[in-house]
């Protein structure tokens, strides 16, 4: 049975395409506030005008060193810091994928805790890419952001080769623990599909679609 209460109250509306403009940003703003969605998730260039924008009306996601996640521990704290103080209420970053392949986890772990200190108490979301990730290296992840200060850990990007699979958010539900989310983002296409992720244990939900989805439902039954 589809909740769609309950899909969009765990939505990151999404809109991160390199050629977004602000009237798209200001439209995702929009339907954050009319569907009362988790958060949006924005370029951080937007996040300031849709701050002003939205005044507290639905909070604001960014990301930060992405897509690919090799900026320095510096470069990725400057970048959170810069974005709560120009409006944002959540950061997703993305962790560097070459320390994991090396077994660098303390260094992993650090870089967390760093940027959740850079976030000044606002919710800090992991993104591992576990398409570029064998089991154990996402079990391995979900034991890292587990021990560290971060609120979630989310599955990808959305610009890699593969988003969120059923069986990799069962895992790492599994492997979750001090009371650490999970975000599911990358290729949910339908309210089946939001559904299916809710159900294996998603917090939260990344995706340019669902809204659409709704909004498409709505037109049929008008």
């Amino acid at each position: 049975m589809i909740n769609l209460p309950l899909i969009l109250e765990k939505t990151d509306h999404t809109l991160l395409t390199p050629s977004a403009r602000w009237e798209e940003i200001r439209a995702i703003c929009d339907d954050g506030i009319r569907y009362h969605t988790a958060s949006v998730c924005i370029p951080a260039s937007f996040v300031r005008r849709a701050a002003e924008y939205a005044v507290g009306r639905v909070a604001i996601c960014t990301v930060i060193g992405f897509p690919n996640g090799y900026s320095t521990t510096a470069a990725k704290c400057f970048e959170a810091a810069d974005a709560v103080a120009n409006g944002a209420d959540e950061i997703d970053m993305v962790i560097n994928i070459g320390d994991l392949k090396d077994h660098r986890y303390e260094v992993i772990l650090d870089e967390i805790n760093a940027v959740k200190n850079a976030c000044g108490g606002k919710l800090l979301k992991v993104i591992i890419e576990t398409c570029l990730l064998d089991k154990d290296e996402i079990v391995k992840m979900c034991e890292i952001v587990s021990r560290s200060d971060a609120d979630f850990i989310k599955t990808s990007t959305g610009f890699s080769t593969g988003g969120a699979k059923r069986e990799d958010v069962a895992l790492m539900k599994a492997h979750l623990s001090n009371g650490k989310k999970l975000k599911a983002a990358g290729g949910i296409a339908s309210l089946e599909d939001a559904m299916d992720f809710i159900a294996l244990g998603a917090d939260r939900l990344g995706t340019s679609r669902i809204v659409r989805a709704v909004k498409a439902l709505e037109k049929e039954e008008s």
